[in-house]
């Protein structure tokens, strides 16, 4: 696991937001800052869960989602928000964390 961003939920839009239609949200790049801080924006129809839109969330890139997710309490099940990733959610200690798989000629990961 490598630490990829810290996911922070915000009602602000915020300059250079990206949107994810998949998603129905706007998210920042993590990769603007030294510590990959991530603001996301959720559109009131946003169909992921109540927790991961209210508290904030830390993320790891990881090699094997499946690895990753196995024993652990499920809160959004691996899919393919935009081109390149699977991400999925897990509960922990009543935090959200979560996983990115990229694809092996992704660029994205956080370096």
């Amino acid at each position: 696991m490598r630490y990829h961003h810290l996911g922070i939920p915000t009602t602000l839009a915020r300059a250079g937001e990206t949107y994810v239609a998949a998603c129905k949200m706007y998210c920042t790049d993590h990769a603007d800052n030294p510590f990959g801080i991530q603001w996301m924006r959720y559109e009131a129809d946003c169909p992921l869960p109540e927790l991961v839109k209210t508290v904030a969330h830390v993320a790891f890139e990881v090699d094997d989602l499946a690895a990753a997710i196995a024993g652990q309490q499920v809160l959004i099940e691996p899919n393919r928000p935009s081109e390149g990733v699977t991400v999925a959610f897990v509960l922990c200690n009543g935090a959200p964390v979560e996983f990115l798989e990229f694809d092996a000629d992704d660029q994205r990961k956080f370096r």
